[in-house]
């Protein structure tokens, strides 16, 4: 597994086009968000924490992650893989791992600076839980969207309705609040989790609250998971 993390975080780095549009254009997207937080000082600095998660969680791990998996099907890296000791489950993990902890440590340095410069989360605790959440919620619909996808260049295509759509709804969410069209926010994937995020990060959220908000999160979990499991394709598709 680690064998095949090492490996593909080398071709990562090989990569000119997938660098700069999986990881230096989301985290200079969040230094943006962070430089220009005035703009967002009317609805609070948990918004451009949500957004950071999201944006990285996005266009980072789950972009980055489909056009990984359709190039190595593609190539027949993936059917090569299955010929070794290695487990279906091993290899999948060896693959993803470097672009999940590459997007992990992004998270984190960028949420770093921006509590260095807005002050400490309310609850840390339920920060790292959503930002966690939102990463495994990303990684299930990263294989499912994988299945559907029949080349890296396909992928450019395949995963905007997702991408730009859990971008809206954080965006949505965030700046109408949550008092209005509640449940709707909260059952849509990413709207529950950028509530956490928010309160966590501005005001702090109770018990109670936190595991309302947390379910949802954990059904998308189990939902892109469950897709994963259906769509996922091992063989070229045709």
């Amino acid at each position: 597994m680690f064998d095949i993390a090492w490996s593909e975080l080398a071709q990562t780095f090989r990569n000119r086009s997938v660098l700069i549009t999986s990881f230096f254009m989301p985290v200079a997207a969040s230094v943006f968000f962070i430089w220009r937080r005035e703009i967002f000082a009317s609805v609070g600095q948990g918004f451009i924490a949500a957004l950071v998660v999201f944006t990285i969680a996005a266009f980072g791990l789950y972009a980055s992650a489909v056009t990984s998996l359709a190039a190595r099907r593609q190539n027949l890296f993936l059917k090569r893989l299955r010929s070794t000791t290695a487990s279906d489950a091993g290899i999948l993990v060896g693959l993803i791992l470097p672009a999940t902890a590459l997007a992990t440590l992004q998270t984190v340095l960028v949420l770093v600076v921006l509590s260095a410069v807005t002050g400490r989360p309310a609850d840390l605790a339920l920060v790292a839980i959503g930002a966690l959440l939102v990463v495994a919620m990303m990684i299930g619909l990263g294989l499912a969207t994988a299945g559907v996808t029949r080349s890296p260049e396909h992928a450019q295509i395949t995963t905007l309705p997702i991408s730009l759509g859990v971008i809206a709804v954080v965006n949505w969410v965030a700046i109408t609040g949550y008092e209005e069209l509640t449940a709707l926010k909260r059952l849509l994937p990413g709207g529950a989790a950028t509530e956490l995020l928010t309160r966590a990060w501005d005001d702090g959220v109770a018990a109670t609250d936190a595991l309302i908000l947390i379910a949802p999160t954990l059904a998308w979990v189990a939902v892109s998971g469950a897709l994963a499991l259906k769509y996922f394709q091992w063989e070229p598709r045709r």
